[in-house]
């Protein structure tokens, strides 16, 4: 059996597309499960939408996810180049293979004509594509045409009545009309190839041998097996993904969701969890469990086990699953992810950082919300409302004096201490439950709820603390 050989192959034109970012993960899951190599191209031959810095970010954030490639633009290879730009002499070539053997033929329609061929079409209510006018053109005239530099574009000539019928891994047995395919257009007036071309080329001869690729470039298929055909060569196995749905199942947008990749970064979404989030996109393990490791999900994948249907990004789950991994994953970690949030004047000392997102991490969602949890040891907020009039009660005055009586007599902060000595209020004083935390907690934090008390004992120390009791005693 050939090795397994995989391509991601974005066009630089902006942001990675959560949907691009499964496709890549999904080639890295498999090349990485069977042994395979996995292949960043960049397909950047539609230069009019080309986004300058578009791949280098595209580029930085795969990596930032733990995303990296064998073989691409970075790391060279040996079928580089990797940009589809600095491949153009070998896509010409071709194009004018496929005109020598007569699947390829020149034309010369104007934007205006096209368009007026297509409404013609439209109002017969015929299918809609392109008539092929210019391939009863004669060879003289077609040359005639070119010698005078008139613009043209190279088409591909389909056959006519031919059924299409092509295996897809996910889709099983498929099969197109090749009346559905237009004459596609192969290399554009400004002699850049369309991806259809291009991509054929190269997956040739970059020994791709799965193509995995979104659902909309099912109805292409044919045109590429086509390309295949005229060329000689052998096909690579096709695997078309689900596409992926807002939670009213239309197809996934900016109108409804974020649908970059690394905004969910930048918001404090943390990598483990999006890379989780994103395989279980139309991906289930045979033990449908929910969280895994990128390791653990390079030993479980497999494209056997990607569904046909439209996979559900449902926000709440992944708010859901990065909370997880909030709390689970070592708490330096955390720490680390979570300074650009801080600023450096608010972390006195690397001890209380540590052990306020060791308090923060267990209520919290994001990285920022650890920032904001951890206000309240830095800058209580005011207390206003009915907060300032219950902590201003004879019962609550009662619990802050006892309190701070007794922790200023305490030279030992450690947790068992705080733990007995607030027990040790409760049963002296007869109050317990809300009336004896809350008017604690408001003095302290400035919340009602909030981290138990030897945690925010030990976090503000003992002379803040006192300080803080003392400044709510009437």
């Amino acid at each position: 059996m050939k090795q397994i050989r995989v391509r991601f192959a974005p066009s630089p034109t902006g942001y990675l597309h959560i949907g691009g970012l499964r496709t890549a993960l999904y080639d890295y899951l498999f090349a990485r499960k069977n042994n395979g190599k996995c292949i960043l191209r960049i397909e950047d031959t539609d230069q009019s939408r080309e986004v300058k810095g578009a791949a280098d970010m595209l580029i930085s954030t795969l990596h930032k996810l733990g995303i990296d490639f064998d073989e691409s633009p970075v790391e060279g290879g040996e079928f580089a180049p990797y940009t589809q730009s600095e491949r153009l002499d070998l896509y010409r070539k071709h194009a004018q293979e496929l005109i020598h053997k007569g699947h390829a033929y020149h034309c010369f329609c104007s934007t205006e004509t096209l368009q007026q061929m297509r409404e013609e079409q439209q109002t017969r209510g015929d299918f809609v594509k392109y008539d092929r006018r210019c391939l009863s053109l004669s060879k003289d005239e077609v040359h005639k045409r070119l010698q005078a530099g008139e613009p043209h574009v190279i088409r591909l000539k389909m056959p006519d009545d031919r059924k299409f019928n092509f295996n897809d891994m996910i889709r099983g047995h498929v099969e197109m009309d090749s009346f559905q395919s237009d004459d596609q257009v192969l290399i554009k007036s400004d002699g850049f190839p369309t991806y259809h071309l291009a991509a054929t080329v190269d997956d040739h001869y970059m020994q791709i041998s799965h193509v995995i690729r979104g659902e909309e470039w099912l109805s292409s298929t044919p045109k590429h097996i086509w390309l295949y055909e005229c060329f000689g060569w052998e096909p690579p196995i096709w695997v078309h993904l689900p596409l992926i749905l807002n939670t009213d199942r239309s197809k996934l947008s900016k109108r409804m969701n974020d649908v970059s990749a690394e905004s969910y970064l930048q918001k404090g979404y943390l990598k483990e969890a999006l890379i989780n989030f994103v395989a279980l996109l139309g991906w289930h393990s045979a033990d449908d469990r929910e969280l895994y490791s990128l390791d653990e999900l390079c030993n479980s994948f497999s494209l056997e086990r990607v569904n046909k249907a439209g996979a559900i990004f449902d926000l709440t789950k992944l708010e859901w699953m990065n909370g997880q991994y909030l709390r689970s994953l070592p708490l330096d970690t955390i720490a680390n992810r979570a300074q650009p949030w801080f600023t450096q004047e608010q972390i006195s000392h690397k001890n209380q950082y540590i052990q306020i997102i060791a308090a923060a991490r267990e209520r919290s969602v994001l990285l920022p919300d650890l920032a904001e949890y951890a206000q309240m040891f830095y800058a209580p907020p005011p207390l206003s409302g009915e907060n300032s009039v219950f902590i201003q009660t004879e019962e609550s005055q009662k619990v802050l004096e006892w309190y701070y009586e007794n922790l200023s007599q305490t030279s030992d902060l450690a947790s068992e201490t705080i733990v007995a000595l607030t027990q040790n209020g409760i049963n002296e004083l007869g109050i317990k439950g809300k009336k004896y935390y809350m008017p604690l907690r408001l003095a302290l934090v400035g919340h009602a709820h909030g981290p138990d008390m030897p945690s925010i004992i030990s976090i503000l120390g003992k002379n803040e603390a006192l300080l803080r009791l003392k400044n709510h005693l009437l």
